[in-house]
């Protein structure tokens, strides 16, 4: 099998997709390593490359750990070799300010002698993203120029100057093609300096061969007039991809040019997504909890079902009311449980990382005239559909109430017949972007939701605390996406 070291893995998204590739029912990649420099997702890492090196009856003890009957270091103990391979696959280390001699080391070693390999991976996006340069934009000696999140690319440059892989793909956001450093579109610099990383570097990486490693960047889909040349073209958009979700990323492919000749390459073919309720179908249905109140279902029920006698219900078309009040007749048909981090579906089967977190009362209102009007309407509603009532109290709520510009959408239902809006970190934060779209349950995604709309295996664990796998489901690659251009790099490489 062909080693892939996975730089900035995150809990393993695109990693995953490169190990679950085949080739004649044949897997073609094994993750040699995977680096990650927070705690919550390199135990999410570990805990996935154990599953991947157990066979199948080591993995009831996998699941009998995952359902709480075992300690993490009990079924370790059981299986030995596979958590030996695990801790030496998944490495817990800030690649910044790791020695470099050292992270040189390791990857030597994951290597071995192995000449065909590939490196994977982005670097932390945020600097990049749209949304952050607009917080930051303002903040006193702020400058998106000097942020040094920006120079993260120079680990990634440093591991194609010091390994050459004749292979690699970075990863990052779409925001990524309008931002700027020293004046120049950092897009055009990222892309010069990744064809030439030991000159970007300022120092001398040369090959065995006295050569210094030069890298031509391709596209992994066709753009209707679009060449690769230009920047546009590395925009994949995953929901034309067979991804369930509208998800658009810049992704690059390097090929090394003294090893692989120019010839026409695969592309991924379009394919039509599974939308939200097909991709959700057959989950624990859950209510959501209550902040700031005492929590528990007869309080719930009975604060949205006073929802009806409300005057802001007075106040919206009769299509809405109609569902609203649907709505309030049928909430005491979800079950009225608000999950765990393991539990039995009603098919017999275990769902992991499946509950709900609380909200606001004020919030509940909002979800269910949110998710009522959806189902009427077929769309999510903007603030200015929004009962003057359920407005949120926030300075800018008059200007977006006003406009279609920013928070328009604020609270924003996430459609049963299409695929859902992109899942990213916010998704922490709150869960005003991420409303299910069954009033009935009226909460936002759980994990597991938000996982399955990543395309994450339904067995694959996420640690640490709620907020830490929101965190993590919402900054990774889709598996499916990654195993589809895993299959592409396969087929360049044989």
């Amino acid at each position: 099998m062909i080693p892939v070291v996975d730089l900035f893995a995150g809990p393993g998204g695109l990693g995953e997709g490169f190990a679950a590739a085949t080739n004649d029912d044949r897997a073609i990649f094994r993750l040699a390593l995977s680096i990650e420099k927070d705690a919550a997702a390199h135990k999410t890492l570990e805990l996935r490359a154990f599953r991947r090196h157990l066979d199948a009856a080591g993995a009831k003890t996998y699941y009998r750990m995952l359902s709480g009957e075992l300690t993490r270091e009990e079924a370790y103990l059981r299986h030995a070799k596979a958590a030996a391979a695990a801790r030496a696959e998944a490495w817990l280390v800030e690649v910044g300010e790791a020695a470099v001699e050292a992270v040189r080391t390791r990857v030597r070693g994951a290597l071995g002698s192995a000449d065909r390999w590939v490196l994977i991976g982005g670097p932390p996006c945020q600097a990049y993203s749209l949304a952050g340069r607009s917080r930051n934009r303002g903040k006193e000696n702020y400058s998106p120029e000097k942020d040094a999140r920006q120079k993260l690319y120079v680990e990634y440059l440093q591991l194609l100057a010091d390994h050459q892989p004749p292979v690699f793909v970075m990863e990052n956001v779409k925001g990524l093609l309008s931002a700027s450093h020293d004046g120049k579109r950092l897009f055009d610099r990222i892309r010069e300096d990744l064809g030439d990383p030991a000159r970007a570097l300022t120092r001398e990486a040369r090959s065995s061969n006295g050569a210094r490693p030069n890298y031509d960047l391709y596209s992994f889909v066709d753009h209707d007039g679009v060449s690769d040349s230009d920047p546009r073209a590395f925009v994949i958009k995953a929901e034309s991809h067979g991804i369930p979700q509208a998800r658009h990323r810049v992704i690059l492919l390097g090929l090394r040019r003294d090893t692989l000749a120019a010839r026409k390459l695969p592309r991924l073919s379009r394919r039509q997504p599974e939308s939200v309720a097909d991709v959700l179908q057959g989950l624990p249905r859950l209510r959501s909890g209550i902040t700031k109140s005492k929590d528990g279902c007869e309080a719930w029920l009975a604060h949205l079902r006073a929802a009806k006698s409300t005057p802001w219900a007075g106040e919206i078309d009769a299509v809405s009311r109609q569902a609203l009040g649907d709505a309030i007749e049928r909430l005491a048909a979800p079950a009225r449980d608000r999950g765990a981090e393991s539990l039995t579906g009603r098919d017999g089967l275990r769902v992991w990382n499946h509950s709900s977190r609380g909200h606001m009362l004020s919030d509940l209102h909002r979800y269910l005239f949110a998710a009522s009007y959806a189902h009427a309407h077929g769309r999510s509603p903007l603030l200015r559909d929004f009962p003057m009532d359920l407005l949120p109290k926030h300075q800018n709520v008059k200007d977006a109430v006003s406009s279609s510009g920013t928070f328009a959408d604020r609270f924003r239902v996430q459609l049963k017949n299409g695929p859902s809006t992109t899942i990213t970190s916010h998704i922490a934060k709150d869960g005003h972007y991420y409303i299910h779209y069954d009033p009935t349950q009226c909460r936002s995604l759980t994990v597991r939701e938000a996982a399955r709309l990543q395309t994450f295996p339904e067995d694959y664990f996420f640690c640490g605390t709620r907020t830490e796998q929101y965190v993590q489901v919402g900054n990774a690659v889709p598996p499916k996406l990654g195993k589809r251009l895993a299959e592409i790099v396969g087929r360049i490489l044989e």
